[in-house]
This record gives structure tokens, C-alpha cells and sequence, in this order.
């Protein structure tokens, strides 16, 4: 599973997800780092990477497009650090990977994690 992180995420995430087997990369590595979020949702899409970010505005745009890809995983805590979220979320996405492959909006919390299937109806 390939991840492109987000900037608004620090780069220690693409070490972390490295580490337990996803093929990951930080924005800031591959693209401008002033490009627009929709870029950024292209450059996903056309090279087969799950967008992980802690902005709203990925989820927004799958929802006003009906975009069927690229996947989005938002985060929606406080401390979005490696350190206190990685193992949760290497979990996650081994659980969800069939959906996360078919095209899905996950939002990670605190309490939670919710899934929505792509395109959004």
C-alpha cells in the first residue's frame, strides 16, 4: 500500500509507516510544497497513493467531485505525532486495506474511526 503524507503532517510519519511495511512518502519530497490540495489529490491518484492528512478539505473535495480515488485518511486528534497514533493507525489500515484499495474516506478520532466508501451518494 502506497501513503502520501500530507503537509500539514510532519515528515517522522513516512519513517514510521516505512517501518512497518507501507511504501510511504512525504508530500514535501515529491511535489511543491505550496501546491493546492486538489494537486495534491491528483498527484495521489495518478500514481496510486492514499492521501493521509489532518485537513478537512481532502474529504470536502471527494465529496463535491464524487471522486471514486484516491483513498483519504484524516486524522481529527489532538497529538497527530507518530509516537501516539502509529500503531492505531498501522492497524487500521491493515484492517481496511481492501476498502482503502477500492477507494475510501477514513477519519480517525480519538474514540473512533469511521469509513465511507467512495464515491459519496
Amino acid at each position: 500500500m502506497k501513503i502520501l503524507i500530507d503537509m500539514n503532517l510532519p515528515p517522522a510519519w513516512a519513517e514510521a509507516l516505512q517501518r512497518a511495511g507501507f511504501q510511504a512518502v512525504h508530500w514535501s519530497e515529491v511535489g511543491d510544497i505550496r501546491a493546492t490540495d486538489a494537486v495534491i489529490m491528483a498527484w495521489a491518484r495518478d500514481h496510486g497513493y492514499i492521501v493521509f492528512t489532518h485537513d478537512l478539505d481532502f474529504g470536502a473535495i471527494l465529496a463535491t467531485t464524487r471522486a471514486e480515488s484516491p483513498s483519504v485518511i484524516q486524522v481529527r486528534t489532538q497529538d497527530i505525532m507518530p509516537q501516539s497514533l502509529g500503531e492505531r493507525l498501522v492497524r487500521l489500515l491493515h484492517q481496511q486495506e481492501s476498502l482503502l484499495e477500492q477507494g475510501a474516506l477514513v477519519t480517525v478520532d480519538e474514540a473512533k474511526s469511521r469509513i465511507h466508501v467512495l464515491p459519496f451518494n
